[in-house]
């Protein structure tokens, strides 16, 4: 995916979690942010982030911030934090046949029980569910999710063993949205519910994936595989 007009920008403050107060072209702007996380390993004053300016003229915010550079000891690591890009590059390295085929069908957002699938999808006589989710949590070149508690997150891993059980395929995939990442592996310190669920859907035969994505300011896309350690 590639993103419109962008411009860097310091980071200065987040009264909440819908907005930032970042410094861009010598002016202190207020920018929409696009996660809701907390994100607050990244969100430090005096980050470097990235803005990109909306098309929209009747918004009440120019910018949108889309990427940070998280200064670490080993260099800095440039971070995509939009969280609606993980669901757009998966549905474009799935459309285009990263899955080992190219799907017949690949629709967003699908009702199955209690539960809104990322994507439903058919090919010939299969049929199945993938969940996605997006990691921007990174520890000693370790991608790591969640980074907050998500009990939307445990309802979709046991919604997705139930639609296993029910004969679909199902998975879950975590988009890690910066690069050089050895693993990534589920946050039990964070909320170890996440992490049981996670190999308990495992078990049961949900496929769990991680895809790294190649990242720059204005374009993010799916890269490779890594490894998943449970």
């Amino acid at each position: 995916m590639v993103y419109g007009k962008i411009l860097p920008g310091v980071f200065h403050a987040r009264p909440n979690r819908f907005i930032a107060h970042v410094e861009a072209e010598g002016r202190l702007e207020v920018c929409h942010v696009k996660n809701t996380g907390r994100c607050r390993e990244l969100l430090l004053p005096g980050a470097r982030v990235w803005l990109e300016e909306s098309a929209n003229p009747a918004r009440k915010t120019k910018y949108d911030l889309i990427a940070v550079e998280k200064a670490r000891p080993e260099g800095p690591l440039l971070i995509n934090m939009d969280s609606q890009a993980p669901n757009r590059v998966f549905g474009e390295w799935a459309a285009s046949g990263g899955l080992g085929f190219v799907p017949a069908l690949l629709r967003p957002e699908t009702v199955y029980g209690g539960s809104r699938f990322d994507f439903f999808w058919e090919h010939g006589p299969r049929r199945g569910f993938w969940e996605v989710k997006g990691v921007t949590l990174e520890e000693g070149g370790t991608a790591r999710f969640p980074d907050a508690p998500t009990l939307r997150g445990v309802k979709h891993l046991e919604e997705l063993i139930q639609a296993h059980e029910a004969g679909y395929e199902a998975g879950v995939c975590f988009v890690v949205q910066m690069e050089g990442m050895d693993h990534v592996e589920p946050n039990d310190v964070t909320h170890p519910e996440f992490g049981a669920a996670l190999r308990r859907a495992a078990r049961a035969g949900v496929e769990a994936l991680a895809l790294e994505c190649r990242v720059e300011p204005g374009r993010l896309a799916i890269h490779r595989k890594i490894p998943i350690r449970l």
